[in-house]
């Protein structure tokens, strides 16, 4: 069976679907998946940008610190534990996330609040770079959030725009598997379709 890791950024919608279908796949299949952490922010860092960007990769670079603290004091695992509700919070809820209510997720998933505190904290930011350069090393080059792991070999992606039905889910996965644990595979790409459908429960 093999070992599969997803690298994402948290404040990327596209990878909350991704994460979605493959945590359920996954589940469906017996498949080890680990969720890590990749950073928009220091993806675009050096990178003029204004607006809505710019806005999202000050909330990148908050919720990073705020992840490595937790996978530094809790383990890989919580990564999945935090992200479970503080991204159902914000991709599909649509919530901007005060500090209070940050500290009340961090409760709920059995995490101590004060881990809340490195959101401000730039020690956290060689942490952060540390996993992203993780990930952009097994891709072998540069691409945003999420970059799929299979056994070691990375891939940007999949990018979807909705969280498939149980069964397409599963097939989607198998093929996936079968093409990244085939050696002359490179790369399938087409243009994005627009930003994701975010729903709760797969359709």
């Amino acid at each position: 069976m093999p070992d599969v890791d997803l690298y994402l950024d948290p404040v990327c919608p596209f990878s909350w679907v991704t994460s979605r279908w493959l945590l359920d796949a996954a589940h469906a299949t017996h498949t080890p998946v680990t969720l890590r952490q990749m950073s928009l922010a220091v993806l675009n860092e050096g990178k003029e940008l204004e607006g809505k960007q710019k806005r999202m990769m000050e909330r990148s670079r908050r919720l990073g610190r705020l992840f490595a603290a937790v996978v530094g004091k809790h383990g890989q695992d919580a990564f999945t534990r935090l992200y479970d509700s503080l991204g159902a919070q914000i991709h599909v809820r649509e919530d901007e996330l005060t500090g209070g209510e940050i500290r009340e997720i961090l409760a709920k998933c059995g995490l101590q609040e004060s881990l809340a505190d490195a959101l401000d904290d730039s020690g956290f930011d060689a942490d952060v770079k540390r996993s992203h350069q993780a990930a952009q090393d097994t891709l072998g080059g540069s691409a945003g959030s999420p970059i799929i792991v299979v056994d070691g070999r990375g891939f940007h992606g999949p990018v979807m725009t909705r969280i498939p039905g149980n069964e397409d889910g599963v097939r989607l996965l198998e093929a996936v598997l079968i093409a990244a644990q085939t050696p002359e595979f490179a790369t399938l790409q087409r243009p994005v379709q627009g930003p994701p459908t975010l729903e709760e429960e797969p359709r």
